[in-house]
Formats: C-alpha cells, structure tokens, sequence
C-alpha cells in the first residue's frame, strides 16, 4: 500500500508508481470526490482520449416494455 503525507500546503505528491499504473500526465486536471471518510481523485480524460474505451460491449440487454 502506497502512502502519502499531507504537505502545510494541503499539497499531496502521488508516488510514481500510481502514476504510472493510471497513466498521469504533469498538469494533468482531477476531479475530486469526497465520499464518507475518503476522498477519491478521478482523472478527468479528453473525449479523444475516451473514445472507443467501451468497444466490445454487450449491446443486447433485454429492454423494459413501454405502455402508453
């Protein structure tokens, strides 16, 4: 497990080995998250980048009927 110290600026340095596991890039914009007790950081990714990550999906999933 990877941990991190929280700087007297609230600045916390992400260890190479994270980001080299979730592919981060210097300057590289988060979206932060607080949830209960943690706080999640989630890499906010360039539709050209997103594109053609759900390739391969199952598209037949069964439909609810729709009544009018």
């Amino acid at each position: 497990m990877n941990a991190v110290t929280l700087s007297p600026q609230f600045q916390v340095f992400i260890p190479q080995e994270v980001r080299d596991q979730v592919h981060l890039e210097a300057g590289q914009q988060m979206q932060i998250i607080a949830y209960n007790d943690r706080i999640e950081l989630i890499p906010i990714q360039s539709p050209k980048r997103m594109r053609g990550f759900l390739r391969g999906i199952a598209t037949t999933v069964p439909r609810d009927i729709v009544r009018s």
